[in-house]
């Protein structure tokens, strides 16, 4: 069965997609996007992704073309069309196709709305989080709104492929101080030395990640503390677990940071809990 792509109210063949080469996000990565889970065909955590694809739009100044019901529709055509039980949906909106111009087109200039969904390999995933991973660390070099899920990605992008280069997965990124921000890909996190979860608050240094905020919740209902504040590198190197999450990699645990191990190195308890649970937790809309 071919794959089967949205772009701007067709469902098309996903190999047949293309938009203008015109396209803003094309020519300026003048757009924003969300990637969401798919469980068991269940879309996970809808509500946050589209409320923060919404607010990523807004401080873009970018109007999103459907309405939010319709584009819930659209995700679940694509979920179907594609039969995918396990995996992730894709959505991107552009401010459109206009002559080249560093400023805004005139208004009425339509956006571009493109979405597609791919099947994931579950068994995969869990080997990976049961193994755990290995990062890096590098200087945060990307522009200074990374709460903007926006499609300007080329640090990022070569943040990663610089982990894997080295042998790890992913990068974790310092800012000038030498404080931890966040991966290339996804929020940080260790566990301290009293056993309570550390992050880097929600703020414009980081995306405000929905599987992050979700973590939260559950370490507060198991009771686990948490508290969100910058963390050292030095500090991770210290840590009894550290892991990483994301909407693509829900918990994975961190057991080697720029070759020196984390903890037993090994996936810690915490993070394997968390990981466990996060499904039967989450709220799910189908």
């Amino acid at each position: 069965m071919s794959r089967v792509a949205y772009v701007n109210g067709r469902y098309i063949r996903h190999a047949e997609a293309g938009v203008s080469i015109n396209d803003r996000a094309f020519l300026f990565a003048d757009g924003v996007y969300e990637v969401i889970e798919v469980y068991g065909g269940r879309l996970i955590d809808e509500d946050g992704h589209l409320q923060r694809l919404a607010r990523s739009a807004r401080e873009l100044r970018l109007e999103l073309p459907v309405a939010e019901t319709a584009l819930r529709r659209i995700l679940r055509e694509l979920v179907a069309r594609n039969l995918v039980g396990d995996g992730h949906v894709y959505l991107q909106v552009t401010r459109g196709a206009a002559k080249r111009d560093h400023i805004f087109p005139k208004a009425g200039t339509p956006s571009t709305l493109v979405a597609f969904a791919h099947r994931g390999d579950r068994a995969a995933a869990e080997a990976r989080a049961r193994a755990g991973i290995k990062v890096i660390s590098l200087p945060d070099i990307r522009w200074k709104r990374p709460d903007i899920k926006s499609t300007s990605l080329l640090p990022n992008v070569l943040a990663k492929q610089q982990a894997r280069e080295a042998g790890a997965y992913e990068a974790w990124l310092l800012d000038a101080e030498g404080f931890v921000t966040e991966g290339s890909s996804s929020n940080a996190w260790i566990v301290d030395g009293e056993g309570a979860l550390v992050t880097h608050p929600a703020d414009s240094a980081i995306l405000s990640g929905i599987t992050r905020a979700r973590l939260l919740r559950i370490a507060a209902a198991k009771g686990v503390k948490w508290v969100e504040r910058p963390f050292s590198l030095q500090e991770a190197f210290g840590a009894r677990e550290a892991f990483i999450s994301g909407a693509t990699t829900i918990v994975l645990p961190v057991v080697d940071i720029d070759g020196r191990k984390i903890g037993s190195g090994a996936p810690g308890p915490v993070a394997l809990d968390l990981r466990a649970a996060f499904h039967d937790f989450a709220p799910v809309t189908a």
